[in-house]
């Protein structure tokens, strides 16, 4: 690396699947640096933005397979900076929404690095967007929290309980479909065993499926559809909003403008 090179990270956003979904400023990053690290849950598509020279490694953990702890992560950032300069950190969805983001550059930081942070689009909206969902909405949700559903502890998360208390809001699950039988049994103890509940696999993409149903039903229903990871699970009257009709059908009166602007 030659003197003059500082040696930096920069983790970026890689957005919850869609390759068009990553920022314009993301994908200049990929485009100048010298190293990407890259996880599963990032579109490998992208890796399209970098230089053909650069250097591109695999850090992801996968199902079965052996993946890189984070202190071993932690430190191939700082290895890779100081020998090639510049280190793209490519995480799925936002860095900062349970992705260990801040941790990263912290611990690069501290080794002597410069840092800096490009968002991505979040999975915990996208996903649900995707399929017609809203996180909030006029009349059905004040508000929505991003829960993960197990603490660093491997236990199911106090904010599940939380959730299950709050109908008005709108819960949002990442990482939880192991969880899914323990989750709904939470939410039926507080009352929601009726509670719209979705689950959206592969949001964004091409591939991406999505079973609808009430709180109670929401274990058998996954199992029986053979849902896999990455899945969102999505709590709340908003998942009503996935089937909605269109708006004309909603408001009748309004069908003779649909068809005199068509």
């Amino acid at each position: 690396m030659p003197a003059f090179v500082v040696p930096r990270l920069t983790v970026v956003g890689a957005g919850p699947g869609d390759p068009e979904l990553i920022t314009l400023k993301g994908a200049r990053i990929l485009a100048e640096a010298d190293v990407v690290l890259y996880d599963a849950l990032s579109n490998a598509e992208l890796l399209s933005h970098a230089r053909p020279d650069a250097k591109k490694v695999y850090v992801g953990k996968r199902k079965g397979l052996r993946g890189y702890l984070q202190q071993e992560i932690n430190d191939l950032i700082v290895l890779y900076a100081r020998v090639h300069g510049h280190v793209a950190r490519l995480k799925g969805g936002d860095p900062f929404v349970f992705g260990r983001g801040r941790e990263e550059m912290l611990y690069a930081q501290r080794h002597g690095l410069q840092t800096d942070y490009v968002p991505g689009i979040s999975s915990a909206v996208a996903a649900a967007g995707s399929v017609g969902i809203p996180v909030t909405h006029r009349g059905l949700s004040e508000s929505f929290r991003v829960i993960t559903a197990t603490t660093t502890r491997g236990e199911l998360s106090d904010e599940i309980y939380e959730a299950a208390r709050a109908p008005r809001t709108t819960a949002v699950i990442l990482m939880g479909l192991g969880q899914v039988q323990a989750i709904a049994d939470v939410f039926c103890r507080f009352g929601g065993a009726h509670r719209p509940a979705a689950v959206i696999q592969d949001g964004t993409l091409p591939t991406a499926r999505m079973i609808s149903t009430t709180v109670a039903e929401l274990p058998t229903r996954v199992a029986a559809a053979g849902i896999g990871a990455p899945a969102v699970i999505v709590i709340g009257d908003v998942v009503n909003l996935a089937s909605a009709p269109q708006a004309a059908d909603i408001v009748p009166e309004l069908a003779p403008l649909y068809a005199a602007v068509a």
